[in-house]
């Protein structure tokens, strides 16, 4: 048997760290309308009239600059913080537009073989299908035409399987 004495655990959240490995923060998820990120920085002055206007209480000030939580729920794409918006970091437009598509990651119950659809169930604009596998369950797949950014599906995941992410096109 071989012999232990001396030999020290590996732990890696302590190799990540003398790596200077440290996680990386998601990039900010902005409300609709927003402009491209430097101009919203200048703009934005913390003055949380989009925290108030928002009737979801999804919009929150995070290190002094206006973000989504999905957390709290789904953004209707009503237009209210934009609207509130004076210093203009958040663009007037005749639509609202948010700049977030949803994508489904492989921690998905689905992917394990086990059925569920609440996301596609929460989601009106129903850019989430269910593709069927033979012998299998059913596989969600988004629709990114179809996808307005809403993030009706995010908070009921039971897996978190759930991401908004930018899209490459601008809401400015």
């Amino acid at each position: 048997m071989p012999s232990t004495v001396g030999v020290a655990r590996v732990q890696p959240e302590r190799r990540r760290f003398l790596r200077a490995e440290f996680p990386r923060r998601a990039p900010p998820t902005r409300p609709p309308n927003v402009l491209p990120e430097a101009n919203f920085v200048d703009l934005c002055n913390a003055c949380g009239d989009c925290v108030s206007a928002c009737p979801s209480g999804i919009v929150a000030l995070r290190d002094g600059l206006a973000e989504l939580d999905f957390k709290r729920g789904e953004c209707t794409l009503c237009g209210d913080c934009v609207r509130a918006c004076e210093p203009g970091a958040l663009m007037q437009a005749t639509t609202v537009k948010s700049a977030l598509r949803a994508r489904i990651s492989e921690s998905c119950l689905a992917f394990r073989g086990v059925e569920c659809r609440i996301c596609g169930d929460q989601c009106e604009p129903r850019a989430i299908a269910f593709r069927p596998l033979p012998g299998g369950v059913r596989l969600p797949q988004i629709d990114g035409e179809s996808c307005n950014g809403c993030g009706a599906c995010f908070a009921p995941c039971p897996a978190t399987a759930i991401e908004l992410q930018p899209t490459t096109e601008s809401c400015a």
